[in-house]
């Protein structure tokens, strides 16, 4: 049986690891082509040093059901993101589906550090990576997405913008480069709206991606290991439950709906029924509100 994204055609930028793989996966098993793009090849790693590459991505969305296409891209260089959507045009002749994923600020940021103390190297460089290549992305992409309707575009940060708006985000840099994605999401949906096309933000809860599970010395078969240090863990989601919440977007006839809104994996669970890999609906942000923000001892009852 065809996937509800049959013929679809996807562009998910920074599909290397975390969020962006997982949705171009599900992207993938929803049956849509998807064209994969990051700095990190089988040939070359990006300063981020890692084994993940962006050709691993295209062959778990082909083994997924779809068609996964890499093509290595810096989105900072206008000039190679234009020769990406090119390529799109020349093989597809539409562009369907827009994830703006692109992040590569962990190494970056420094935690609890007021704007003059922190490197002001590294804090330029994470709004350039953060903010620059999403406005760079989008206005090469949007031509081509526009050219039919019911076009969608998912602006990726983290937290919503009632969290973001009442909550201190890490540092400067951090806290407005996450903040800015979410007003991007809102300045296109005003411009993409009449031409018949969705612009929204969307968020994970606290990702169990490769780079965090590597950080708490654990891996996707036993992560509740690292409960007994950091307990809040357990509202944790895999990369795929942010996926699934992508793939019902764009299949949904009435996404329109959503067109300029802050939306939450946790959030939209309920509203499309579905669930993370392993059956549960982790709500982590209202999880974080009631339970981790407040002092209360970690308990997930009620919000997985």
């Amino acid at each position: 049986m065809p996937g509800p994204l049959e013929g679809k055609i996807a562009l998910v930028a920074g599909a290397t690891r975390g969020a962006g793989r997982g949705i171009a996966v599900e992207l993938g098993a929803a049956g849509a082509t998807v064209y994969v793009t990051g700095r990190s090849t089988r040939a070359k790693r990006s300063e981020y040093d890692r084994p993940e590459t962006i050709e691993d991505t295209a062959d778990l969305v082909t083994a997924a059901g779809g068609r996964g296409i890499a093509v290595p891209t810096d989105h900072l260089e206008p000039s190679a993101v234009r020769a990406l959507v090119d390529r799109i045009d020349d093989e597809q002749g539409r562009l369907d589906i827009l994830v703006n994923d692109i992040w590569g600020g962990e190494h970056l940021f420094a935690w609890d550090t007021p704007v003059w103390e922190h490197d002001l190297d590294k804090g330029l460089r994470i709004l350039r990576l953060a903010v620059e290549t999403h406005a760079i992305t989008s206005h090469h992409a949007l031509p081509l997405l526009l050219r039919r309707p019911g076009g969608l575009v998912v602006e990726m940060t983290d937290g919503t913008a009632e969290y973001n708006r009442d909550t201190y985000r890490v540092s400067f840099f951090y806290d407005l480069a996450k903040s800015s994605v979410l007003r991007m999401a809102f300045a296109l949906g005003h411009e993409l709206g009449p031409r018949g096309a969705t612009a929204l933000a969307l968020t994970p809860g606290w990702l169990r991606s490769e780079i965090m599970l590597e950080q708490f010395g654990v891996g996707e078969d036993n992560w509740r290991d690292a409960l007994e240090r950091v307990p809040h863990f357990a509202i944790s989601e895999t990369p795929r439950y942010v996926g699934r919440a992508v793939a019902a977007l764009a299949a949904d006839p009435e996404v329109a709906r959503w067109n300029g809104q802050s939306l939450s994996s946790g959030g939209l669970a309920p509203v499309y029924g579905f669930t993370d890999l392993d059956g549960s609906r982790p709500d982590a942000w209202r999880y974080v509100v009631e339970v981790q923000d407040v002092g209360k001892p970690a308990d997930t009852s009620g919000y997985r």
